[in-house]
């Protein structure tokens, strides 16, 4: 028997997983122990949980990996230290940064004090972990390989070929050329200054036109070999020092931008400012940039390997806008991407890369994210017991539901009747997705859903979209295209004869951000999707994320504190059914 443990460490969504004999057992990111967005640092949280829910101890570990290895691509840095010669500082805090982040083995020591390591640490490239991430965990025995994100080993992009369990690898995009800069860049100069921020430069594309286009194209520059390159003069991180925070808290990146973009575009969006429609059509154009070079890349990839499937990894893998499109722009017909295809997912990237190493055997495909934390019904009722002062001041009524039919039935009715719903089951997901086991629910025929839930709970900006969750049977009815999307990573366009029906989950451009559920994933969740198509005809419910700006919910703790402070309607924690008088 092996022991693998998978860390993603000092990056965003720092995470950690488990494997038994190739088999994924857990996996969860910091964030969710932490509560803290995207945390990055050591992950003892993650690990320790892993940990326990396998009934494991560090002893039992026979390997470490970690999706880092400072040793890569070491010939690349050294020639552009010698031939660009940037500022000295830069290239001090880079190694000073290093350092820092260097003794796992220090780190473990201290948060597991009383226990021993006696395994061995491998060090994985960061986009070797990412591609493994990927293929290893898809369906397809052969399949393009892609990953593409900010920078991580000194490399922004590597691709190949997945066949068996071997995974080549073609190429790379090195320091400081990248895509995911580019798009990180463009989301600060939009006013959008956090870690994780694109996914609303994402959102906001849809209103506005590519009318700035031909200045992307001045940005950034494509390569017949489906390489590409950035115009440097726009971009302070290759020849400045850029403030960077990836220890123990939420990750912060300082401009990566120059006065060159804004001599291009304008002056820049303060974050207090509104949104015009320069704004959006800038948005509109940053994205499909992106998506023009991606398309660019995985042609060129198709030309030179064939086949029908492709699978993604890297930050810019959750892109779902453009996982969308590339059964439309490009020949491959299967796509794949896994629900952690950012940073978190590298450690199940570096897990499965030593698994393989070792010369262990493909395991079975993930076709579902439910690997976190889970809580039984003792768990729920102590809960419930000690707050039932809390419970019964707000007015609330709890029922304990037994019979899971009645339970499907009666959420699907107050789904129906307009209500908002925590609905917390199971094991909490993996990735940023919630699946329908930490979702809040509403119902997708309101148009003024979006409205009532950003009242309630959500408090976001109205540009961003919220998605469905829809049975996979019947997906080919009600969208313009078919295929697998467990993990909510692709956008489909929704038929136009059905727009009006799903008004809630329908984007401004006609396009839904889909989740295809199926019963042998998550028999409850498809049971009480099919109970509201029984009572409405629409065979999907609008599905996000059960928080209110924190990470999403692990605990029922958690859950029930998120009802308690918003003004959610009703709570179905485990089988129990709590509803505001």
């Amino acid at each position: 028997m092996s022991n693998i443990l998978g860390i993603n460490a000092f990056h965003g969504d720092s995470s950690a997983c488990l494997l038994i004999d190739g088999k994924l057992i857990a996996a969860a990111e910091e964030e969710r122990f932490r509560r803290i967005k995207h945390w990055a640092g050591f992950p003892s949280e993650s690990i320790a949980w892993c940990l326990r829910d396998s009934g494991l101890s560090l002893s039992d570990v026979d390997h470490i990996a970690v999706n880092q290895d400072s040793s890569a691509n070491i010939g690349k840095k050294v020639a552009y230290t010698l031939l660009k010669r940037p500022d000295l500082s830069l290239v001090l805090d880079r190694i000073r940064n290093k350092r820092e982040r260097a003794g796992i083995d220090v780190h473990l020591a201290n948060a597991f004090p009383n226990e021993a390591f006696r395994g061995k640490f491998h060090a994985v490239e960061h986009h070797v972990a990412h591609l493994s991430s990927a293929f290893h965990v898809s369906p397809y025995d052969e399949a393009v390989v892609v990953s593409v994100d900010g920078f991580g080993d000194f490399a922004s992009a590597a691709w190949g070929y997945g066949k068996g369990a071997n995974i080549e690898v073609d190429e790379r995009v090195y320091f400081p050329h990248s895509l995911g800069i580019f798009y990180q860049a463009l989301t600060q100069y939009l006013g959008f200054p956090n870690y994780g921020d694109e996914y609303k430069v994402m959102g906001l594309a849809p209103y506005g036109s590519a009318q700035f286009i031909a200045a992307m194209r001045e940005i950034v520059k494509l390569h017949e070999n489906g390489e590409f390159r950035l115009d440097l003069q726009y971009f302070r991180h290759a020849s400045e020092k850029v403030q960077y925070e990836w220890e123990n808290g939420s990750p912060s990146v300082g401009s990566l931008f120059t006065p060159a973009l804004e001599a291009l575009l304008g002056p820049a969006r303060k974050p207090d400012e509104p949104l015009e429609q320069k704004h959006k059509d800038i948005a509109r154009s940053i994205q499909a940039m992106y998506e023009e070079a991606f398309f660019h890349l995985l042609n060129a990839l198709h030309k030179k390997h064939g086949g029908d499937s492709v699978c993604v990894a890297g930050g810019c893998g959750m892109n779902s806008v453009a996982n969308g499109k590339i059964t439309l722009k490009t020949p491959f017909k299967r796509v794949y991407v896994q629900s952690a295809a950012g940073d978190a997912g590298g450690a199940i990237g570096a897990a499965y890369s030593v698994h393989h190493a070792q010369g262990g055997k493909r395991s079975k495909p993930m076709h579902h994210a439910y690997l976190g934390p889970g809580f039984d019904a003792k768990e729920i009722d102590a809960l419930l017991t000690e707050r039932a002062d809390d419970i019964t001041a707000a007015g609330c009524k709890v029922q304990l539901v037994n019979d899971e039919g009645e339970l499907c039935r009666r959420t699907a009715a107050a789904i129906a009747e307009g209500l908002v719903i925590g609905w917390f089951q199971g094991r909490m997901e993996w990735g940023p997705r919630a699946l329908g086991n930490r979702s809040i629910l509403g119902d997708p025929r309101r148009a003024d859903m979006k409205d009532i839930l950003n009242l309630k709970i959500k408090r976001r900006e109205s540009f961003r979209p919220f998605a469905p969750s829809v049975l996979r049977e019947a997906v080919p009815e009600w969208f313009e295209l078919d295929g697998d999307v467990p993990f909510m990573m692709q956008v489909f366009p929704i038929r136009e004869a059905k727009r009006a029906l799903i008004p809630a989950v329908t984007h401004v451009d006609g396009s839904g951000r889909l989740q295809t559920v199926e019963q042998g994933a998550n028999a409850r969740y498809y049971r009480l999707i099919s109970e509201f198509n029984a009572l409405t005809n629409v065979p999907m419910v609008l599905n996000t994320s059960f928080n209110e700006n924190e990470p999403v919910v692990c605990k029922p703790v958690e859950a029930l504190d998120c009802f308690l402070r918003t003004k959610m309607d009703v709570l179905v924690l485990g089988d129990v059914f709590i509803r505001r008088a």
